[in-house]
C-alpha cells in the first residue's frame, strides 16, 4: 500500500480516526455535547476527504475494496445520514435522561464506517467485515435507551434474526469458495463465464446470499421483523437503520451483480421480480392497519424497497443511475419524516400513536407542513424528490419491458396514498387539548429546514443531482 492508497482511503481512515478520538474523549471526561460535537467533526473531516479521493479515483485498494466514484457517492450519503442522526439524537438523548449516553455516537461511527466499507466492497470477505461492523453497533443502538422493555426486545429481535442472517450468508459464501476457489466478485464472474460452476453448488449459494441479505433489506418475506424494530428503536435510530443500513447492502448488491451480469439470467430476474412484488403488495397492506406511525412507516419501507428492486431489474447503467436516485430521495424524505417524529416527542414517550398528530397543522403547522411533504414524497406526489424516484424506478422498468412490475408499481403507489393521507387528515382535524409544545432545539430546526428544502429542490430542480448520478452510474457500468 502506498501514498496513493491512503488518499483513496482518506474518508474511511478519518471516520475510523474519528470513531477511536470519540472513545479517548470519553474516558477522559464524560460530557454529551462535547462529544457529539467531535463525531460531528469526524464525520465532516471524513466528508472533507471525498474530493481528495476523487481525484485518485478509481483505485483498487487490495482485492477487497475499490475506491471509485459510485463509491464515493454512497459514502458521502453515509455521512451526511449519520450527522442527520447525530444532531436529532442530541436532544432525544438528553430528554431521556440516560446515565451514559456519550457512547451512542461512537456506535453511530462504526455503524457509519461499516456501511462505507460495503459501499467499497469487491469481496466477500469485506462485504461480510463491513455487514457485520455496521450491524453489531445497530444491535446496540436499537437497544440503547433503557428507560423500558420495548427497546431491549427490539434489540434482541434483531440480533437473534440477524445472526440467523449473518449464518445464511457465511454458507452461501462457503459453497461459492467451495466450487469455485474465488471469493471476489470479479473473480466468481470469470470462473461462471468460464463454465466452471457447479450448478448444484452456486445456484444454492446465490440463494443463500440473497436470502441474508433480504432479511436486512427488509424484503418479504424476510420482513417481519421491521415493524417491531422500528417501533421499538429511538426515532433517529430507526430513521438511521431505514436509510444507512439499507443502502449500504443495496450499493454492495449493485456492484455484485454488475459484475456478475444477473439481469442477463432469467433465473436472477424472477427471483428479484418476485420479491418485489410480494414486498410491494405485503408492506402496503400491512400499513394500511397500523395505528402507530412507526410501524406505518416501517410497513412502507418494505413496499419501497419493492419499488427500489423495480429499478435494481434494469441493465446497468439504468439501474445504477434509477436505485441511487430512489436512494437519494428515499434518505432525504426518511430522515426528514423521523426527524419530526423526535422532536415531537415529550419526556420517556415519543409521539408515536396516531393521536398523537390530530390536529397537528393548528398546533405546530411547520412541522406538519414538513411532515406532509414527506408523506406525499413517499406517495410519489409531484413537485417532491419522491416523485421523481419512482419516475426513474418507472423508467428503468419499461426500458426492460418488466411491464408486470411497472403495473405492479403504479397499483401498489396508489394503493399507499390512502394510508399515506389518512396521516394528513388527521394532522387537519380539529386539535384536542394538549399540553405545551416543546420549542425545537436550533440544531434539529436547522437540519429540518435543510431536508425541507432538499425535499421540495429536489423534485423541481434534479438536474445537477441526475447529472452526477449519471457520471457514477456510468463510471461503475
Amino acid at each position: 500500500m502506498n501514498g496513493t492508497d491512503l488518499v483513496a482511503l482518506g474518508p474511511l481512515l478519518a471516520l475510523g480516526a474519528a470513531a477511536v478520538v470519540t472513545l479517548l474523549s470519553i474516558a477522559v471526561r464524560r460530557h454529551q455535547r462535547a462529544t457529539a460535537t467531535i463525531a460531528g467533526l469526524g464525520l465532516v473531516a471524513a466528508a472533507c476527504a471525498l474530493p481528495a479521493a476523487a481525484d485518485v479515483a478509481p483505485r483498487q485498494v487490495t482485492a477487497l475494496v475499490r475506491i471509485d466514484d459510485f463509491a464515493l457517492l454512497y459514502i458521502g450519503l453515509f455521512l451526511a445520514a449519520a450527522f442527520a442522526t447525530i444532531v436529532l439524537a442530541h436532544d432525544d438523548l438528553r430528554r431521556r435522561a440516560e446515565p451514559h449516553r456519550e457512547e451512542f455516537h461512537v456506535l453511530v461511527l462504526l455503524s457509519t464506517l461499516g456501511a462505507c466499507v460495503l459501499a467499497t466492497s469487491t469481496h466477500f470477505a469485506s462485504f461480510f467485515l463491513g455487514l457485520e461492523t455496521s450491524s453489531v453497533a445497530l444491535y446496540a443502538l436499537i437497544a440503547y435507551p433503557r428507560s423500558g422493555p420495548a427497546h431491549a426486545e427490539a434489540g434482541l429481535k434483531y440480533l437473534l434474526l440477524a445472526g440467523a442472517s449473518s449464518a445464511f450468508l457465511l454458507f452461501g459464501m462457503a459453497l461459492v469458495y467451495a466450487d469455485l476457489g474465488a471469493l471476489s466478485f470479479d473473480g466468481f464472474a470469470a470462473a461462471l463465464l468460464a463454465g466452471r460452476g457447479t450448478p448444484a453448488l452456486v445456484w444454492p449459494a446465490l440463494a443463500l446470499v440473497v436470502a441474508g441479505a433480504s432479511f436486512k433489506l427488509a424484503v418479504a418475506p424476510f420482513h417481519m421483523w421491521v415493524p417491531d424494530v422500528y417501533q421499538g428503536a429511538p426515532a433517529p435510530v430507526t430513521g438511521f437503520l431505514a436509510t444507512v443500513s439499507k443502502g449500504a447492502v443495496l450499493a454492495a448488491l449493485l456492484r455484485l451483480f454488475v459484475a456478475l451480469g444477473g439481469v442477463e439470467r432469467p433465473v436472477v430476474v424472477w427471483t428479484f421480480g418476485a420479491l418485489a412484488v410480494t414486498s410491494m403488495l405485503a408492506g402496503n397492506l400491512l400499513a394500511l392497519s397500523q395505528r402507530s406511525l412507526k410501524r406505518l412507516l416501517a410497513c412502507s419501507s418494505v413496499a419501497h424497497l419493492g419499488y427500489v428492486l423495480v429499478a435494481f431489474l434494469a441493465a446497468a447503467p439504468v439501474a445504477l443511475e434509477a436505485v441511487t436516485w430512489y436512494l437519494v430521495a428515499y434518505f432525504v424524505t426518511t430522515l426528514a419524516a423521523f426527524g419530526v417524529v423526535t422532536v415531537l416527542a415529550g419526556g420517556d414517550r415519543e409521539a408515536d400513536a396516531l393521536d398523537d398528530y390530530r390536529g397537528l397543522f393548528w398546533r405546530r403547522p411547520w412541522l406538519a407542513a414538513l411532515l406532509t411533504g414527506c408523506l406525499l414524497s413517499l406517495a410519489g406526489i409531484p413537485l417532491t424528490a419522491g416523485f421523481l424516484a419512482k419516475f426513474y424506478a418507472l423508467a428503468a422498468g419499461t426500458s426492460e419491458a418488466r411491464w408486470a412490475l411497472v403495473v405492479a408499481l403504479v397499483v401498489n403507489s396508489a394503493l399507499s396514498a390512502f394510508y399515506y393521507l389518512r396521516v394528513v387528515v388527521a394532522m387537519a382535524a380539529p386539535a384536542p387539548a394538549a399540553a405545551p409544545a416543546r420549542r425545537v432545539p436550533l440544531g434539529a430546526g436547522v437540519l429540518l429546514a435543510v431536508l425541507a428544502l432538499l425535499l421540495v429542490g429536489l423534485g423541481v430542480y434534479p438536474a445537477a443531482l441526475t447529472a452526477l448520478i449519471r457520471a457514477t452510474a456510468t463510471a461503475l457500468s
